[in-house]
């Protein structure tokens, strides 16, 4: 639906005056400019990711679509044709990143698990570049649970308990260790470390007892600071290996925060006012709490209590000199005394009844020495778009406005009072769910009941207004026997585009406020409004001018830019720059730098981890010039405040999928379809070698050529199809391969583990020609064009490096021009680079069986997916898939949007049998 700016007055009482037109003088006009100028130079954008599952085991794919859209017009972006989605561990560190390229606001990916990974509660964040000058609190930034059964020994479940004495908050963990099935580890040896901040705290060996449990207290002694943590575990298997979990710390108290919220925004004498309030414990989640509010004589006044996650509401009418406070009790049967914000002795406030589906009531109050003081502006807007501005006359107390929802856009609305001086008084924000801007999805030819490995074959029929629409949509099929839905936190396109993305802050069970259209839900939605509604349009921003400077301008396309200057700093003008190549292919282009020095490659496209040389001169054609490139800043990585949806028993949590996955996974292997990593016990060969001779003549080696644990040639390579695979045979050894990476299987640096203990795997640095690369891909070089490689592990080689190369190095010389470097680093006018580009995006594998009849099981967790579902100029789009061999209640989720933004999700189950 396209929103249009209206500028009327929707409704009032007959018994109060109005004025139904804005003129051109009136002082808001010329606010409402200035927020057009706003909107326009800083529109914003919003991302959603649908997941193909809720939950996650190594091995898995994290398959995914985005869909993001101009905050404003809910559209398809038009701003940004660059997304980045980041795989955060729960250390808060990139595991992964991926560069797609956006075609229309649309791009799809996914991310594999290798078992490399270790099991835990990750993140999956997705943000533009543009969204950046906003902040991350408006990235898309979901918790995800990643379990591990095909290569974990050890499982761990925990209890917490929580205690206070003398101002010391202990946290008493109770971990049970068992194997797959539950069988306990009694009597195994463990070594703990617990860390609360980042700081380390208690540490010690203990033994489980005969049900495989330990007992760990963890100490805060800092009541006023709120602290999550780890606690680390190594187990001793009867082995001799060890194995390694770390148990997440969500809080160590059982604090509770409770906050109280006056509608509007503050409390005025003699005004009645609906305060919400919200009660949230250390662990990031509501608690239901009642209570009394007493006024400062001591007088009851009323009684309140939670309704839903720690939210509720009453109304007050404060009396003029009154002050109040709460006395709240906790269900632990604890109180606690808050003061209410103090009331003030004049002023204006609203208060809005949204539970008609069709208007919005909204009540508009003032005190005595305010009345005929001129006009009251209440505007209603949706992200910078101007819905409504009414005009309220001051001759009355209190005055009515309505508000039909009809031509209001699905999402949150701002509402804002303003004073007849033009400054915001009053304002909150309410929800508006219209299903004229929804994507109706019916299916033709579906049945409800189909076979084991048996055909489904069906037409998404999608329409709006009872018009066929042309949309792009993405459809995920899964087993809920195997994967249990958490119907309030999975994945939702309209839970997150039209609510969760607006709000600051953590949403607990977001998905609840749609799961049905009962009053009882529409009030526990707007008190989530009340104590969590931030507002994106901050009108004292937009009315103090200089609006402020963009730190990151919108990407478009990818580019290459950079400065070029002589050696003593000056810009060259007009000189010659060119863009090479050699990774996969040569590539040149080439461009002049203009008259700052700076120069530019845009509109230019690559694929990931492909290695460029640019070479620049002056208008003479003379070298000595330097090239600097532009940097590209990381965006850091937050500490995740999400920790509401932090699970402390991951595996445990969700054995069930993990016992199924892991024989999917199994059969993968066996099929070849799915890598282990190479984790090679650690072997020292004596040999005794030619190290100059061996080495290319051309070496970067930062330790002088020839100077390496071990050295391998071409000649060594000659029966190899790439390095990834010579190493993956195990001819490195402390070296292994996992899908072209490769690892160190020996003890970091400076480990203090227990020998035999199975270390983390770590990634290996790679220098090519001189260049260090860091999570490169073997498998990126011809290996016919390796002369030799030297290998780094020892501390004597490595130390050289520095941090780069603490887990160890790989020193590869190609063969360029004879034996000759691709380049000198250190040459005039010329710099060699990785940019990130842009990664390649893999199909689901289906299977079809009327054509490859396969007796084997089909074990899939993900039934189908498919990111790219397209209706056609009818509607119509065809969806062939077969079923696996596992009975049960298949779930059918489709999402999707059309090109003016209307929003589609339709689920639907069937029975397998």
């Amino acid at each position: 639906m396209k929103k249009k700016i209206v500028i009327c007055l929707i409704c009032t009482l007959s018994l109060f005056s109005f004025s139904a037109f804005i003129i051109d003088d009136d002082p808001i006009t010329a606010l409402l400019k200035k927020l057009e100028e706003f909107t326009k130079k800083f529109p914003q954008e919003k991302v959603y990711l649908h997941l193909d599952k809720p939950y996650y085991a190594i091995g898995d794919d994290i398959w995914f679509k985005a869909y993001v859209i101009d905050s404003k017009t809910s559209e398809p972006t038009s701003i940004s044709n660059i997304l980045y989605i980041d795989l955060i561990n729960e250390k808060d560190s990139l595991t992964k990143q991926l560069k797609l390229q956006m075609i229309s606001g649309i791009a799809w990916g996914d991310f594999k698990l290798s078992d490399s990974l270790a099991e835990g509660n990750y993140r999956i964040r997705a943000y533009t570049q543009w969204m950046r000058n906003a902040g991350s609190d408006f990235f898309f930034d979901k918790n995800i649970k990643i379990g591990n059964s095909w290569a974990n020994k050890v499982f761990t479940k925990t209890n917490n308990s929580y205690s206070v004495d003398n101002n010391i908050e202990k946290l008493k963990s109770t971990i049970q260790f068992t194997n797959k099935t539950g069988r306990p580890y009694n009597n195994a040896v463990v070594a703990f470390e617990t860390r609360l901040n980042n700081t380390v705290g208690s540490k010690g060996n203990t033994i489980t007892n005969a049900n495989g449990e330990i007992t760990i207290e963890t100490i805060n002694k800092e009541l006023s600071v709120k602290k999550t943590g780890l606690i680390k575990t190594t187990v001793s298997m009867p082995d001799g290996s060890k194995v390694i979990n770390t148990i997440p710390i969500k809080s160590v108290s059982t604090a509770v925060d409770v906050q109280f919220f006056p509608e509007g925004g503050r409390l005025i004498e003699g005004l009645p006012c609906k305060v919400a309030f919200k009660a949230i414990n250390n662990n990031g989640i509501g608690e239901n709490v009642s209570g009394v509010i007493i006024d400062n004589e001591g007088l009851e006044v009323l009684t309140f209590e939670s309704t839903y996650l720690g939210m509720g509401s009453f109304s007050l009418n404060p009396s003029a000199g009154k002050i109040y406070i709460a006395k709240i009790k906790l269900a632990n049967g604890m109180e606690r005394i808050i003061k209410l914000p103090v009331a003030e002795d004049g002023g204006y406030t609203f208060s809005v009844n949204n539970l008609d589906t069709a208007k919005a009531s909204v009540k508009v109050m003032l005190t005595e020495n305010l009345l005929n003081k001129g006009e009251l502006s209440l505007i209603a807007q949706h992200n910078g778009e101007v819905l409504t501005t009414t005009k309220i006359s001051t001759t009355k107390q209190i005055s009515t406005v309505v508000l039909p929802k009809a031509k209001f856009p699905s999402g949150i609305i701002q509402l804002t009072l303003f004073s007849p001086e033009n400054l915001p008084v009053s304002e909150r924000i309410i929800f508006v769910n219209n299903s004229s801007d929804k994507i109706n999805l019916s299916l033709n030819n579906f049945k409800s009941v189909y076979t084991k490995k048996g055909n489904v074959n069906f037409d998404i029929v999608s329409s709006n207004n009872n018009q066929p629409v042309q949309g792009s949509f993405s459809i995920a099929i899964t087993n809920s026997e195997v994967i249990a839905t958490d119907l309030d936190n999975e994945s939702n396109i309209l839970t997150s585009l039209l609510l969760t993305s607006d709000l600051k802050g953590f949403v607990e069970k977001p998905n609840h406020y749609f799961l049905n259209k009962e009053n009882t839900t529409a009030i526990e939605l707007d008190n989530l409004l009340l104590t969590q509604g931030w507002r994106k349009i901050d009108w004292n921003e937009i009315n103090s001018p200089p609006l402020p400077a963009t730190g990151f301008p919108a990407e478009k396309n990818m580019s290459i830019s950079g400065l070029v200057t002589t050696n003593g700093n000056k810009p060259v003008v007009n000189g010659k720059i060119t863009l090479l190549s050699t990774s996969k292919g040569m590539v040149m282009a080439s461009t002049a730098t203009n008259e700052m020095g700076r120069f530019i490659f845009d509109e230019v496209s690559f694929g990931d981890s492909i290695k460029f040389m640019l070479q620049a001169s002056n208008k003479e054609g003379k070298k000595d010039v330097k090239i600097a490139l532009d940097k590209f800043h990381e965006q850091p990585i937050n500490r995740n405040v999400k920790i509401g949806d932090i699970e402390v028993n991951v595996n445990t949590s969700m054995m069930k999928y993990l016992m199924e996955s892991g024989d999917y996974f199994d059969e993968q292997y066996k099929k070849g379809f799915l890598n282990r990593t190479n984790q090679l016990k650690t072997v020292n060969i004596v040999k005794k070698i030619d190290k100059k001779d061996s080495a290319s003549v051309n070496s970067s080696n930062y330790n002088g050529r020839g100077n390496a644990d071990k050295i391998i040639t071409a000649k060594d390579l000659e029966n190899s199809f790439s390095l990834a695979q010579y190493i993956a045979q195990g001819r490195i050894m402390g070296v292994a391969d996992s899908s072209g990476y490769p690892f160190s299987t020996r003890l970091p640096i400076g480990s203090s583990k227990v020998p035999g203990e199975l270390p983390d795997v770590k990634l290996l640095a790679v220098s090519l020609d001189g260049m260090l690369l860091g999570n490169f891909s073997l498998d990126d070089i011809p290996i016919g064009e390796i002369e030799s490689v030297e290998v780094l592990q020892s501390a004597g080689y490595i130390a050289a490096y520095g941090s780069v190369g603490q887990n160890g190095l790989l020193i590869i010389t190609t063969k360029r021009g004879k034996g000759r470097k691709m380049s000198e680093i250190n040459a005039p006018g010329i710099t060699i680079f990785t940019p990130k580009g842009y990664d390649t995006t893999r199909q689901f594998y289906s299977p079809k069986y009327d054509t490859n009849p396969d007796k084997n099981p089909d074990l899939r967790t993900t039934i189908l997916w498919n990111p790219n579902v397209v209706t056609d100029a009818t509607g119509k789009a065809n969806i062939n898939y077969y079923n696996t061999d596992r009975a049960g209640n298949y779930r059918i989720v489709i999402e999707g949007i059309d090109v003016e933004g209307n929003l589609a999700r339709k689920v639907i189950t069937y029975q397998v049998n």
